[in-house]
């Protein structure tokens, strides 16, 4: 064992060896393996100690959470011993070695596929345990609104904060900064600003115009953003209402679209908003269900003229065969600029391209297999894309349709029912859970709020799935 230390100028510095007492106990490695954290982590600068010194270097911390840290700069994986440790023990030891982005790829799920995701938690708000809403980020992190209260949490699921609004009620939520949530209420008028980070209320949007008095106290149904803008639809007590963009920088309001009377299914409220980064359009959706169905509106809109660039009115538009069967649920594939949505009769899923609209643009997807098909529609179903994949729930259901690389069942390049493959999500007992009422997708997780279900279910895929030959 060489007693000896490299110096910095020597050829061989990566080749060296460093001596380490971590807590007592003695660790010898390489200086390779200390930089591979980064060059600016402690143990980086650690490794460009004079060789003359000849005592290892001493570090006052937990030797055996050491030794976790040291294999994973080794392999860059965690090794089995890492289970002995929480989260939190593991990520407090790599902030302060400050090798924590070496830890967070290591604990970054793998790619989400649908088919082969599962429960892995379960996050349950300290106080006020219903969620009302959530919004999910693209580290894997979730912010949760329940009652007045929003509870945050990291890429790891740690808790970060929770911060009371001044609503008695959060029914939107969307993070529109790093630190900043964009927030509404369905019983309170306003949509307001607050800074997670420091707890604060600091700003707020009301739909005001002074030549009619009529426009009071109107609430937000709905939340989009943009890389400069917010998007939120307003709606006042006696139903008008509107869609305002809103700029990031100053909170302010720098145009209105889309505003009418709200005095039928086709002119109801926006509920749900999605900005369009290809073409910076805005598409809209709009569904309500009484004694005769359901029935609703899709549209896109140019925030830039205000104008209606494409609608569909359900039922009632177009020339569809499928009259009467309207839509339970609409989304985006933002990614591949595909429009989907779920019939509340069939439960057929349909899919739309955005690049061409017309009178009647839907393609049904079918599985091949018949014993997949749809008997009928749910009376609760919400769609989801992430990914490039549609997650539907349907009741407690949670199912995925995921996209056919090209060159299977006749390629990808086709506009037909045959570029997705259906497969179940869950098990029998996931189905139990509740009624799946919210689908978020976040970096490589889903999360799955249920009806009257305390916490939102976290799904990734599984790091062991592997293939198994055939012998």
């Amino acid at each position: 064992m060489e007693n000896a230390y490299p110096n910095n100028n020597s050829l061989s510095l990566s080749h060296g060896r460093v001596k380490l007492n971590v807590g007592g106990k003695l660790f010898e490695t390489t200086v390779s393996t200390l930089q591979s954290g980064g060059p600016d982590s402690l143990l980086s600068a650690l490794s460009n100690r004079a060789a003359t010194d000849p005592n290892p270097v001493f570090i006052d911390r937990d030797p055996d959470v050491f030794s976790v840290i040291l294999s994973l700069l080794r392999t860059s994986r965690l090794p089995s011993t890492a289970a002995r440790f929480s989260k939190q023990e593991l990520i407090d030891e790599a902030l302060y070695y400050g090798v924590d982005s070496c830890l967070r790829t290591a604990m970054s799920p793998p790619p989400l596929a649908g088919i082969d995701a599962s429960v892995v938690a379960t996050i349950r708000p300290a106080a006020d345990g219903f969620p009302s809403s959530f919004t999910a980020s693209d580290d894997g992190s979730v912010w949760i609104a329940h009652g007045g209260q929003i509870s945050c949490y990291d890429w790891s699921l740690a808790h970060t904060a929770t911060i009371r609004t001044h609503f008695e009620e959060v029914t939107s939520i969307r993070r529109v900064w790093p630190e900043i949530a964009a927030v509404g209420s369905e019983v309170a008028p306003g949509l307001h600003f607050y800074d997670i980070s420091g707890g604060r209320h600091v700003g707020s949007t009301h739909w005001t115009d002074p030549s009619d008095p009529r426009i009071y106290k109107a609430r937000v149904m709905a939340i989009a953003d943009s890389t400069d803008s917010i998007f939120a639809s307003f709606e006042c007590p006696h139903k008008e209402n509107s869609i305002f963009e809103i700029d990031k920088s100053t909170l302010q309001i720098v145009s209105e679209f889309g505003r009418q009377l709200g005095s039928s299914a086709k002119n109801m409220v926006a509920g749900k908003l999605t900005w369009l980064p290809e073409s910076n359009g805005v598409v809209g959706s709009s569904v309500t269900c009484g004694a005769f169905g359901y029935a609703g509106y899709i549209r896109l809109w140019d925030p830039r003229s205000g104008e209606v660039v494409w609608e569909a009115n359900e039922p009632g538009s177009g020339r569809s065969s499928r009259f009467g069967d309207s839509f339970a649920d609409v989304d985006v594939d933002v990614d591949e600029s595909k429009l989907f949505k779920i019939c509340s009769k069939s439960g057929d899923l349909g899919m739309a391209d955005l690049r061409r609209l017309g009178e009647d643009p839907w393609v049904y997807l079918r599985d091949k297999n018949y014993s997949m098909w749809n008997t009928g529609g749910n009376e609760s179903s919400v769609i989801r894309c992430h990914r490039g994949q549609v997650f539907v729930g349907r009741e407690g259901n949670l199912e995925v349709w995921s996209r056919v690389e090209e060159g299977e069942e006749g390629g990808a390049d086709r506009e037909s029912d045959e570029i997705y493959r259906r497969n179940y999500v869950d098990k029998l007992e996931d189905a139990q859970r509740g009624i799946i009422k919210r689908i978020e997708g976040g970096g490589d997780r889903l999360f799955v709020g249920r009806e009257e279900v305390e916490g939102i279910e976290v799904w990734e895929s599984s790091n062991f799935a592997v293939a198994i030959p055939v012998t």
